[in-house]
């Protein structure tokens, strides 16, 4: 795995999907309202990163990779700020800046004492237009069909906002065929999972496979397998990894036996905010090096063990991931 993680520097890869505006406002907690039980905050400072599709460029950069990313955001602040904090491996030429777009922000307002660590108390969305104008969604495409011929595999990450579809994904996959450019292709969707058929391979989390299946797995060890199974069969992926918190993860590949993997590190969690962006990165850069599923998956476990030990959406380098592996 080491000499996989060698492998990462220079690969190519292209995210195709949303990009959230992930903002931070940190503050001291001053004392309870007169008008209100609440409480009334100090403002220290306040940070905005590249969330979503933007956080899952980044860890790729951070690990190594060349990245194309290809997305739209508004003609506004957010956006700004967005394309001014992503990764210099972060190529943004392909970011569609439109004046018919917003760009999604989610607010969390983090509280803590003098010589306390500051915690979330309240998040607050400002989702993007849910209607996405056909110039949009003409500008992803264009873009996206011209990236995916240079790149050594493709990764969508699509949070419900319409801009990815699998129809834009299923025309992805057609030109690769026809171009003879046999690269992964891997999505990681928050409402769409069953949707998204016969790619390389989907990192849902558990809530998200109950949610599609309407199951419920919890500590079931057979229900785990059955769902699996027939993510693996409704959705004709070569592999499927089932991210479960504390639990680890849980590997199917297409006439494999399940991988169970334990979680990597300690149990006591900082913030989670993005670890599935860390994941899907790990796995998407593993694969695009030519490793296996399962040398691709242990160390996406490894990176996400130490992403949820940082505050806010953070990224994992090459070195942290090597020395993980070592310690």
């Amino acid at each position: 795995m080491e000499a996989l993680i060698r492998a990462f520097r220079g690969k190519r890869v292209v995210v195709i999907g949303d990009v959230v505006a992930d903002e931070f406002v940190y503050g001291r907690v001053a004392r309870v309202s007169r008008e209100a039980p609440v409480l009334i905050l100090e403002y220290d400072s306040s940070e905005i990163v590249p969330g979503g599709a933007g956080n899952a460029a980044n860890n790729i950069a951070a690990l190594g990779g060349q990245v194309a990313l290809v997305a739209a955001l508004g003609r506004d602040d957010a956006g700004k700020r967005v394309v001014a904090a992503l990764h210099r491996r972060v190529d943004s030429r392909l970011l569609a800046r439109r004046s018919d777009t917003t760009t999604a922000v989610k607010t969390r307002i983090l509280a803590g004492g003098v010589h306390s660590a500051k915690q979330q108390i309240v998040r607050i969305d400002r989702a993007a237009s849910r209607t996405v104008s056909p110039g949009s969604r003409q500008a992803i495409e264009k873009a996206a069909l011209s990236a995916v011929s240079q790149a050594d595999a493709v990764l969508v990450s699509d949070y419900g906002s319409g801009l990815v579809t699998p129809a834009l994904v299923r025309r992805i996959a057609t030109q690769l065929r026809r171009d003879a450019h046999p690269i992964p292709i891997l999505v990681d969707s928050r409402y769409n999972l069953l949707e998204y058929t016969g790619l390389t391979m989907s990192t849902p989390n558990e809530s998200e496979v109950e949610q599609a299946l309407g199951v419920r797995i919890g500590d079931d060890l057979r229900a785990l397998e059955r769902a699996g199974r027939e993510m693996l069969t409704r959705t004709k992926m070569q592999a499927v990894l089932v991210t479960r918190g504390s639990r680890g993860m849980a590997l199917f590949v297409a006439g494999s036996r399940t991988v169970h993997i334990p979680i990597s590190g300690t149990e006591f969690i900082v913030d989670v905010t993005g670890a599935g962006d860390t994941v899907v990165a790990t796995v998407t850069l593993a694969l695009a090096s030519g490793g296996t599923f399962e040398a691709a998956a242990r160390l996406a476990n490894y990176a996400g063990g130490m992403v949820v030990m940082k505050r806010g959406t953070a990224t994992v380098s090459a070195n942290e991931l090597r020395a993980a592996l070592n310690g």
